[in-house]
Formats: C-alpha cells, structure tokens, sequence
C-alpha cells in the first residue's frame, strides 16, 4: 500500500468513526479504534490518526508498529516532540498526555497486549528495534 493509499484509508477510517459514533466497519469491525490528533513536529499542523487501543486501568495504550515497517510511524515522531494529544473513544474526546513506555512497564503493557494483537510478534520481527508501547493518560482530570 502506498503512502496515499494509506492516507486515503486513514481518512475513510476518520469519516467512519465519526460519523458512526466511534464505530467502524470492516477489518476493524471487531477491534477497539481510538483518534489520536497530534502536532506535527516540523510543520506544528494537527494530524489525527486512527489507532487499534488497548486499556491499561484508567489509561490507554497504543503500539507504534506501523506495521511491521522499517521506520517509526509519522504519529510517533510528533508526539515524542509534542506529548500534549488529544485522544477520542467513541463520541468522547478529551487532551491527553503520550508517554513512551519504556523497561519493566513496557515489557509489561507488551506482553499484556499480545493476546489481543498476535501480530505485533510478526512486526516486531520485522525491524530492529522494540515497537513503542505509547501511554495516553487523560490531561483533563476527569
């Protein structure tokens, strides 16, 4: 898939979500969705981005696998320049702080993950370096 293929799908992903209360279709019919709006670290625009989540306590988590691919995800960058996200789950949308995980907590959220998402053992095969769990922790208080 190329990269505007990726986008378009991305967007049609969005527009689904939203329109549908936070619900998608599909081959994501059956997996928790999550909007992740960041800041572009070079340009400082927003980029909202579909994720497959999974919860941790009152925390959510997302893997920065970009499936399987030989860099890091666009998302991932902007968010470790600018930890300051905004996250939506269903029609709920609220600031967040994006923490890498990193030893024992994200061998812990990484293992605790994998029974919902085998395929991250095929992607973490496929580059050399760990995929990065990354914690979204609710910035409103709520």
């Amino acid at each position: 898939m190329t990269n505007v293929e990726r986008q378009r799908l991305n967007q049609e992903i969005i527009a689904e979500f939203r329109s549908g209360a936070g619900k998608v279709g599909g081959q994501f019919a059956q997996t928790p969705i999550l909007l992740l709006t960041t800041t572009g670290a070079r340009t400082g625009e927003t980029r909202t981005w579909p994720l497959a989540y999974q919860r941790d306590g009152d925390n959510l988590y997302v893997f920065a696998a970009n499936g399987g691919r030989p860099t890091r995800p666009g998302w991932f960058h902007n968010l470790v320049a600018n930890p300051a996200v905004t996250v939506e789950v269903g029609t709920e949308s609220w600031p967040a702080k994006a923490t890498v995980a990193t030893g024992e907590e994200r061998e812990r959220l990484w293992n605790q993950g994998l029974p919902a998402a085998p395929f991250l053992t095929t992607f973490q095969e496929k580059v050399s370096w760990p995929i990065p769990v990354v914690v979204l922790t609710r910035a409103d208080g709520a």
